[in-house]
């Protein structure tokens, strides 16, 4: 477990060890990216709110252009370690899943919020370089580990857990922050082109998690999670519930002007698979929420697991945001914003956490 935890005792002499440096460390980068997304997509307009934001966004730029230095040291100079996370130990394997997210997460803040500090040109040009490239990685990794699940790794369903979703949740993502292209794009064969790329996204990432979603729950039910450090992980089945409702209220804006046709069919149907999925949502929250203050009572310490508090909270965030816009209901505002509290604070959790375990050598030590 020691991957996905990140810990190791406290020592005085203690350096970095780019050979404990797993995928799992994307999080961070998603986790500060969609706080920065959160507060562009917020229905409510507060003073400071979008120069946050764009804060948030330039943070998790950084993060990723730093985290992706480390990782290519990680994967030039330690290719067994590399090659035994991907190959040989499914609880690490599955966290392949956050490079892609990671980048999309970045790329759509790069066209919401950094326009204001690049310029718009810039900006649309990066996020079209990373949409491409994160989607062809989700693509990638939605496909390659559950093969390897299936021909390579030890698995059987009754040790499923939600980190097993991160995979083929990446692609929901790619439909969901895909449509911010589109105006961008010539009118026409472009733009139609990645509107219905975005929704056939929705359909496979849609798909496999509702093939995988029972499987997650049979897993929990009869097995427990097998560590108390990935309690913090039940917070990820919130993820492809917010990413999906924000993915089909962005493709009915996208479609508006693109198939006008549909336009309206896309618009009551986000909202009606909207509200009830959020609602989903919110039950496993209070479900997520109960367990880990349970697990805070029983002593569980701090680890990397805790980012994911953050990516699956703000995909609600956004989801609410785009209810609110398109419904006008108030209720939907004030759980947008009381969500974006909850992000925020776990955000400053887990940034807290990380940042001390660097500092105190109790993360990715020699």
């Amino acid at each position: 477990m020691a991957i996905l935890t990140g810990v190791r005792p406290l020592t005085r002499t203690a350096r970095l060890d780019l050979a404990q440096l797993g995928p799992n460390w994307y999080a961070v980068v998603m986790g500060t990216a969609i706080v920065g997304n959160g507060a562009a997509a917020l229905p409510v307009r507060l003073p400071g709110l979008i120069g946050f934001g764009e804060l948030m966004w330039a943070l998790g730029a950084v993060a990723l252009l730093v985290l992706g230095a480390a990782r290519l040291v990680h994967l030039t100079r330690y290719r067994d370690a590399a090659r035994a996370h991907l190959l040989d130990n499914p609880a690490t394997a599955v966290f392949y899943g956050c490079p892609p997210i990671a980048m999309l997460a970045v790329g759509l803040g790069t066209i919401t919020l950094g326009s204001r500090v690049i310029g718009t040109g810039p900006a649309v040009v990066l996020d079209a370089a990373l949409w491409s490239v994160g989607t062809l990685y989700a693509l990638a990794v939605a496909a390659g580990i559950p093969y390897l699940m299936i021909t390579r790794h030890t698995v059987t369903p009754l040790e499923a857990n939600p980190t097993w979703l991160l995979p083929v949740v990446a692609p929901l993502v790619a439909s969901a922050t895909g449509p911010a292209l589109v105006p961008h794009l010539p009118s026409g064969t472009a733009q139609q082109s990645l509107l219905y790329g975005c929704c056939a996204l929705f359909g496979v990432g849609l798909l496999a998690i509702l093939a995988l979603l029972p499987v997650v729950l049979t897993g929990l039910v009869h097995s427990k999670l097998p560590a108390l450090a990935l309690t913090p992980s039940l917070f990820l089945v919130l993820g492809p519930l917010g990413q999906s409702t924000t993915a089909v209220h962005q493709l009915a804006d996208a479609a508006r002007p693109v198939a006008p046709g549909i336009a309206p069919v896309a618009l009551a149907l986000a909202e009606l698979y909207g509200v009830a999925v959020l609602g989903v949502a919110m039950l496993w929250l209070v479900i997520a929420v109960a367990a880990n203050l349970r697990a805070r009572r029983a002593g569980m310490p701090f680890a990397m697991t805790w980012w994911a508090y953050t990516f699956p909270i703000g995909t609600c965030v956004t989801g609410a945001s785009a209810l609110a816009r398109h419904t006008g209901f108030a209720g939907f505002t004030g759980l947008a914003a009381g969500l974006f509290v909850l992000l925020a604070a776990a955000w400053a959790v887990a940034a807290g956490g990380t940042a001390a375990g660097l500092a105190g050598g109790r993360l990715l030590a020699r």
